[in-house]
């Protein structure tokens, strides 16, 4: 009796109009049959960033909270957009980063992000210059292909224990690419991304994550991202976790520890705030 109401007090306490992950749907061609969620902080006013933040394998759309994401949408105040993949495409709910036509622009599910970021920017009257992306594990290998393939969409981005841009195009490659990963030369990564775009102005700025005890995506990936990225011309940051495993750095008042969430007492979507002058 006490605990119903406990829970009736606590509901009837929450602000009647308290903003919440809502679902998106008619955001366009959708070719990459993914499904869009979107948090607006309550009062946004017009003119504020957009940020896209792409979940980890068998992870979905909660991936926003558990890393800290609609907190700092709150306070930082920007909207943010969750892509989340289904099953349908991917039975582990991993985007499709190593499948050729999910990679390239204009098609497949790196298109469907990029609809959901004009769609989000439609519907907040956001920034067009201040739209960034991020994301864990195969999220944050979809972040280096979203960086690549649509750089004139993305003014930063974040890649948290990623994998650089056309590492693979078929699934074969993709667990060489995880681990122990590829060795390529600065060139040949850079003409992956230059391949991706006729794009030739400046690129956005990445932060690339890893932790030294991932035994799931090795933490060469972090230096071979670091010579892509670098190799093209963009403003590049690497952060290294000493001991910590695969997954998203998370702290106390910043996301929420669980399975890919690691409390290590830093907080990445904080620190990529920062980074992105959020």
């Amino acid at each position: 009796m006490f605990l119903a109401v406990l829970l009736a007090l606590t509901f009837l306490a929450a602000p009647a109009n308290a903003a919440a992950l809502r679902p998106v749907t008619g955001f366009g061609s959708n070719p990459g049959a993914l499904q869009m969620y979107e948090y607006v902080p309550d009062g946004l006013p017009a003119g504020r960033p957009v940020v896209v933040a792409l979940h980890g394998c068998t992870q979905d759309a909660t991936y926003g909270q558990n890393a800290g994401w609609t907190g700092l949408a709150d306070s930082l105040r920007f909207t943010l957009v969750l892509p989340q993949q289904v099953t349908a495409n991917n039975i582990n709910k991993c985007f499709n980063w190593f499948q050729a036509n999910d990679i390239s622009r204009g098609s497949g599910e790196a298109e469907s992000i990029a609809q959901m970021a004009r769609r989000a920017l439609a519907d907040t009257n956001g920034d067009a210059r201040r739209v960034y992306v991020t994301g864990l594990s195969a999220g944050g290998a979809m972040t280096s292909v979203m960086l690549a393939t649509y750089p004139d969409l993305f003014a930063g981005g974040g890649v948290v224990a990623g994998i650089p841009f056309g590492c693979a195009t078929a699934m074969f490659e993709a667990f060489t690419c995880m681990n122990p990963g590829k060795n390529l030369t600065a060139q040949q990564w850079g003409d992956k991304v230059r391949a991706a775009s006729s794009y030739t102005a400046a690129r956005p700025g990445v932060s690339i994550w890893h932790g030294t005890a991932d035994y799931t995506v090795a933490a060469m990936n972090l230096r071979e991202s670091a010579e892509q990225w670098t190799n093209v011309g963009a403003p590049v940051q690497t952060r290294t976790i000493q001991g910590m495993g695969h997954g998203q750095p998370v702290a106390p008042g910043c996301g929420r520890a669980g399975p890919y969430m690691l409390d290590v007492g830093v907080c990445a979507a904080a620190e990529l705030a920062k980074f992105w002058g959020l």
